[in-house]
């Protein structure tokens, strides 16, 4: 066994007053802004972000992050005002700055929300029992899933809308202005017709989002 005293030698020591003084690097403004795009109004206030445009509104709140977000606005040589949503982080480490990127990308689908909108489009997959699907006020029902008695029952979030599609069989869809709740339901009714206690290469059956994105705009 080695002496108590050679754990605290010089080298040790040092080596040791080293690991302990090292600090993660730190950048000192990381800054990233989003042009707001015609039609949509955007304020900001302690960091709780307000968009309203032609489809509604939208609120989100960033209080978890330590972080500026402003609305600025720069004029160019020809006198038209570009409004931008500003998001400033200082003296960020690696894994903050990140967040960056994320806030605004938060943002932005927000924007895309209240002008087009999302939608998610889900199929059956089913071998042998066809499995039916209802809209019972704010439930979407589940039945004869894998030939079970059981309900399945999901409720719609706020602000998603369901509809069954009339050009292609057994396929509904969900759409909405705040993305995260359509993908939420979506995924919530995906759960749901999850297979247990079977081989899942042999039984697939399910009901998929087979399409996502935002609502087209129509051509005019």
């Amino acid at each position: 066994l080695p002496s108590p005293l050679s754990l605290h030698s010089p080298r040790a020591q040092a080596r040791h007053s080293l690991s302990s003084t090292k600090k993660t690097m730190k950048t000192v403004l990381a800054t990233r802004s989003i042009e707001i795009p015609a039609g949509v109004e955007v304020s900001t206030k302690a960091r709780v972000v307000f968009v309203k445009g032609p489809r509604g509104e939208l609120t989100r709140d960033f209080k978890h992050i330590n972080m500026d977000l402003s609305v600025v606005g720069e004029t160019d040589e020809e006198g038209k005002e570009t409004k931008f949503v500003r998001v400033d982080l200082w003296f960020a480490t690696r894994k903050q700055l990140a967040c960056v990127r994320t806030i605004c990308s938060h943002i932005e689908n927000m924007m895309v929300g209240v002008t087009q909108g999302f939608y998610y489009k889900m199929r059956f997959v089913y071998s042998h029992f066809p499995i039916n699907v209802t809209l019972t006020g704010e439930n979407v029902e589940i039945r004869n899933f894998l030939g079970e008695k059981r309900v399945r029952r999901v409720k719609l979030l706020d602000g998603v809308s369901y509809s069954r599609s009339t050009s292609t069989k057994d396929e509904i869809e969900l759409t909405g202005n705040d993305i995260a709740m359509v993908s939420l339901t979506a995924a919530q009714i995906q759960q749901t017709t999850s297979v247990r206690k079977k081989d899942l290469r042999k039984f697939l059956d399910g009901i998929y989002v087979s399409e996502k994105g935002a609502i087209p705009v129509p051509d005019e």
